[in-house]
């Protein structure tokens, strides 16, 4: 499903409110001047609200599972808003907010 690529300055947030940013985005290929992530590399989630008295705590990591087919970057798929993640330790999704509009991937 075609969308805005992802890049270090989107709006990522876990469900319950945490920001997300990749570990390692691709620094060579820049859309909107700012560095496109891959799938590749698991997002970084800070102050997700959800600390359930028992349970699995907050959400601390998150992998993508569904990125672009047919565009990549450093050989690995990049990250659409039209993509999947699933939070770690809650198995939550991660919601994509805001990114760059100018360059589309499929």
């Amino acid at each position: 499903m075609p969308g805005p690529l992802l890049h270090l300055g989107a709006t990522v947030l876990c469900a319950h409110g945490g920001q997300a940013t990749p570990s390692a985005p691709v620094v060579r290929v820049l859309v909107s001047g700012q560095p496109v992530a891959t799938q590749a590399a698991p997002w970084l989630v800070a102050g997700c609200a959800f600390s359930p008295p028992q349970g699995n705590g907050p959400c601390i990591t998150a992998q993508w599972v569904v990125a672009a087919t047919r565009v990549f970057a450093a050989g690995q798929p990049v990250l659409l808003m039209s993509g999947q993640g699933i939070c770690t330790p809650t198995g939550t999704p991660l919601i994509p907010v805001a990114a760059q509009t100018r360059v589309l991937g499929v």
